[in-house]
């Protein structure tokens, strides 16, 4: 069984859109191959793009379908079955320490190209070992805390960590929002395909008002001059793109966090202005979090757990906090009432207290 350099290292050579080398033996396609069939990285990519997955899933799960293969040897996956996937998700829990999330995502991919590409049945995989879940309380800031990773923060970078804040938004969701989906009248917004492929409304904080509608006016500017450019529209998902063609140069479908440059879009190869990368709004946060002088593991999420978490102290019921936060399950939403319990005891009064 290769060792995890060794399969890196396979990685490496690689190409993006070919899938495997070109030879005889590692050749992924169907067990008649013809000149022009494809291979078998571009059949996943060709069954994602039709059921319209966003491209990190299809990035993550050809990668994970990419490390399946070399991880046994570029052995195609039809004659592969219940007992090398057993062995390579057992070996991401026991040899590559991944947390549950990970196994259940590269658990998913394969799902995915046994089912929607291979369409056999996918094999049993009763004897897996499964990564183990650990259960930790989420960090959580104070009120002063956050005002002060706050106050160090400024231009988009600021107004996207407010409505983390805020509105309780994730952060891929703030990043993807567009122009259509505030409404500044009723201080709401309108977070469309959220986790699980939910729609939901939540508020805009009123503070949030006066810059919001400065860096509007900015995004306006900048999208006007993107049109005297004739830059490529947005991205608007396939179906949408079909029924309302001039959707991606409508003003309402315009990033609210555009980013400063233009860039190739990997599927059309059109030249378009996307939205802010999530990378560099991480970095800021986590720059902010430490001249503050913050110790705990504070990150974009934590101000999103601290939203819920005040809320709570606040007094708001936890069903309404579930609604704005957009969990399926109220039991997800509850681990926030044990961030409140003071000590380890749910709120017991240490002897030392009375000293």
């Amino acid at each position: 069984m290769p060792n995890l350099s060794d399969r890196r290292s396979q990685a490496s050579g690689l190409g993006e859109e070919s899938g495997l080398p070109p030879t005889r033996e590692s050749r992924l396609s169907s067990p008649d191959p013809r000149p022009s069939s494809p291979r078998l990285l571009d059949r996943v990519r060709t069954a994602i793009r039709t059921r319209h997955y966003s491209l990190r899933t299809e990035e993550a799960y050809v990668a994970w379908i990419r490390r399946f293969i070399l991880f046994h040897g570029k052995r195609h996956p039809q004659e592969m079955g219940e007992t090398e996937i057993n062995a390579f998700l057992s070996h991401l829990a026991t040899e590559d320490h991944v947390a549950s999330n990970t196994q259940n995502q590269a658990l998913a991919a394969l799902l995915f190209l046994y089912r929607h590409v291979l369409e056999v049945p996918f094999p049993k995989i009763e004897s897996l070992i499964r990564a183990k879940k650990p259960e930790r309380l989420p960090v959580v800031l104070t009120r002063d805390e956050v005002r002060s990773v706050l106050s160090r923060m400024e231009g988009a970078s600021r107004l996207v960590a407010l409505f983390l804040y805020g509105s309780g938004l994730r952060l891929m969701e703030a990043l993807r929002l567009r122009v259509k989906d505030l409404d500044l009248a009723r201080n709401q917004v309108l977070v469309r395909d959220g986790k699980g492929n939910k729609d939901r409304r939540t508020m805009i904080a009123l503070g949030m008002q006066a810059p919001l509608s400065a860096h509007l006016e900015r995004v306006r500017r900048l999208h006007a001059s993107d049109r005297q450019l004739h830059v490529a529209g947005v991205y608007v998902p396939d179906a949408l793109a079909i029924k309302y063609p001039q959707a991606s140069g409508e003003w309402g479908w315009q990033w609210v966090f555009p980013a400063a440059r233009t860039g190739r879009d990997p599927r059309s190869g059109a030249v378009r202005r996307h939205h802010l990368h999530e990378r560099l709004i991480q970095r800021d946060v986590r720059e902010a979090v430490l001249a503050s002088g913050i110790t705990r593991p504070a990150s974009c999420h934590t101000l999103r757990h601290s939203f819920a978490t005040h809320l709570l102290e606040d007094g708001y019921d936890i069903r309404t906090i579930q609604e704005l936060l957009g969990h399926k399950d109220v039991s997800t939403t509850m681990i926030y009432t044990h961030v409140l319990n003071r000590g380890g005891a749910r709120g017991v009064r240490s002897p030392l207290d009375g000293m």
